[in-house]
């Protein structure tokens, strides 16, 4: 099925979002006291109870579930979102970061199955987190500070979701993804609503993420039937730019050649993007880096992964927070099932991408977002092997558990 759904272990996944061939695994449902404090003006809000609804997370946050995205505000505010159960039982997941701890916050989950896959923050009193329902319909969250409330979003076709967003101010974010016949999908958010914005949309296109700098600036990526796709916004439309495609895909779910899966900016001059060459499923894939010089898409050299694993690389997430510091994460080794693929983390330190060691080298464990604040500060978020969540930090040496 093309775009975005829940996969068996309840989550959020895309077509180049799955070609690593994660392994579905089912998960238990996890308790969390969630209480129902009311429907109002269509909004339907969630809030902890006085008890204490959220879950005390231990050192180490593990639960049944998955983790899709992950957003930094500062060292001491973050936000981590995913789902937790399967199919039509599946939660959304939203964990919070105070500096110390991660804690889970309640937050609505609509009847039939719910997923989130991407999260975005602009202070500690605005966030939003996106992802879809069972019937695939588009879901999102808001933050207002003190709760997370369902806010309406457009359901265009029987088949629309989103599976990206990101916010430069209270009054100005993006959310991409596709509706109906494989038709590219990007809304807006002007402070009062979401509304759709027209887009170039070209045969089995597909976006699968969103970054921005400014009101005047944003990039959306994703593929189409030949090869990336690339999309650009300058304060006023959505314009196709050129966009490099290497390799060829041969699996049986589409004929493209090169797939972005996410994408990260830091000005107007520097941008990076990121994905496989081709079929990642099948072991004919690498990983793929794309690099917004002001000017135009290159290529950038990328590494190949350590330690003498099959063939088979696929880069998932990207964030930058200068010209000499970025990230990049996703899964290397991931050949024809039964797959086996492990944790994959570049660095850009001005010069090239390096490999740096995951705090877990487990197989059939998958990183998913990468987010950043400064050199010394970043969060990467997954999957285990077991089909628990994972959450790594790096602390400006070392990626660790947290």
């Amino acid at each position: 099925m093309p775009g975005t759904a829940l996969d068996g272990s309840g989550v959020m996944t895309s077509v180049a979002m799955r070609m690593p061939r994660l392994a579905a695994r089912p998960v238990r449902l996890v308790a969390a006291s969630l209480l129902l404090a009311g429907v109002a003006g269509g909004v339907t809000q969630f809030t902890a109870s006085a008890a204490g609804a959220a879950v005390r997370a231990p050192a180490t946050f593990s639960i049944s579930g998955g983790l899709s995205g992950v957003v930094a505000i500062s060292g001491t505010n973050a936000w981590a979102v995913g789902s937790t159960g399967s199919n039509s039982s599946a939660k959304t997941l939203i964990l919070h970061w105070n500096g110390t701890t991660w804690t889970r916050v309640a937050s609505p989950s609509p009847a039939g199955g719910a997923a989130l896959s991407s999260v975005a923050a602009t202070s500690p009193t605005s966030a939003w987190a996106i992802g879809s329902t069972g019937n695939n319909k588009t879901l999102i969250l808001h933050w207002n500070g003190t709760a997370w409330n369902q806010v309406p979003s457009p359901n265009l076709a029987s088949y629309s979701v989103i599976s990206a967003i990101t916010a430069t101010s209270p009054t100005n974010a993006w959310a991409v993804g596709s509706v109906g016949n494989n038709k590219t999908l990007i809304l807006h958010w002007n402070g009062i609503a979401w509304k759709q914005v027209p887009s170039p949309s070209l045969p089995a296109t597909y976006l699968t993420s969103v970054a921005a700098t400014s009101a005047s600036n944003a990039w959306a990526i994703g593929y189409t039937g030949t090869g990336t796709l690339v999309l650009h916004w300058n304060g006023s439309t959505w314009k196709r730019v050129s966009s490099p495609t290497p390799g060829l895909e041969t699996s049986p779910v589409s004929s493209t050649g090169g797939t972005l899966i996410g994408v990260g900016t830091v000005s107007a001059a520097t941008a990076w993007a990121v994905g496989t060459t081709g079929d990642c499923g099948c072991g004919n894939g690498d990983s793929l880096i794309l690099r917004w010089n002001g000017t135009a898409w290159k290529q950038v050299p990328s590494p190949t992964p350590a330690g003498g694993r099959k063939a088979g690389a696929a880069l998932r997430n990207v964030a930058a927070t200068s010209t000499n510091n970025a990230w990049a994460v996703g899964v290397s080794g991931c050949g024809c099932m039964p797959s086996s693929y492990w944790p994959f983390i570049l660095r850009w330190n001005g010069t090239a991408w390096k490999q740096v060691p995951s705090a877990i080298q487990s197989v059939n464990t998958s990183l998913s977002a990468v987010a950043a604040t400064s050199a010394s500060n970043a969060w990467a978020v997954g999957t285990t092997g077991t089909g628990k969540t994972l959450i790594e930090h790096w602390n400006g040496t070392a990626w660790k558990l947290s």
